[in-house]
């Protein structure tokens, strides 16, 4: 009877966790970082010129323009960022923040933190042409 009963509980979790995923709901749990003021202006990986200020945030596979919702567990802190760049580069970090959204969180005193990260748009057509690498004018090659 316990054993039916916890495959049973098993089954039905399962089945929430990829309705949410199909629905595109579904948080994942990992550890962000962030990087600062020092990356001022140079390009992110969509070719933006980076703003330490601006609530943006880079992502391994996520399409350029996807936003997202970041939560910091500690403290329940959440902020809206955009995904405009690529990383981490740190194994074990699912996210990298920005200055802003790091400040936004709560986390700018611990380097790292335990975050929930859930999307909550997808990117638009016009921000998925970022990425693929930006063009630099003739003779900048």
């Amino acid at each position: 009877m316990g054993m039916r009963l916890i495959s049973g509980i098993f089954a039905f979790s399962m089945i929430i966790i990829f309705m949410a995923m199909v629905s595109g709901h579904a948080e994942t749990l990992g550890t962000a970082s962030f990087y600062g003021k020092e990356l001022k202006g140079h390009r992110t990986a969509n070719g933006e010129r980076f703003n330490p200020a601006g609530l943006t945030a880079a992502h391994r596979t996520l399409p350029f323009g996807t936003t997202l919702r970041v939560t910091n567990l500690r403290n329940h802190k959440s902020v809206v960022v955009r995904v405009t760049d690529r990383g981490p580069h740190k194994r074990g970090r699912m996210i990298d923040l920005s200055y802003g959204a790091a400040k936004a969180v709560g986390m700018l005193g611990m380097g790292t933190t335990r975050v929930s990260v859930a999307k909550i748009a997808a990117s638009s057509q016009a921000s998925d042409k970022g990425n693929s690498p930006p063009r630099l004018p003739p003779g900048r090659r």
